[in-house]
């Protein structure tokens, strides 16, 4: 299943941690790194899958 959410979390890095975490600062805080750029989202969301 962290395979699936790793590879959402590519194309959509709040979708993957919203399946991880919910709706929390996690996921309030990929969003505001993914509009400030691509790449810091997908880092933030594929540390927050693999921690776990």
């Amino acid at each position: 299943m962290d395979l699936i959410r790793i590879i959402l979390a590519i194309f959509i890095p709040p979708l993957g941690v919203f399946l991880q975490e919910g709706i929390g600062k996690h996921f309030w805080i990929n969003i505001l790194l993914t509009l400030l750029g691509y790449i810091p989202g997908i880092v933030h969301a594929v540390w927050i899958i693999a921690k776990r």
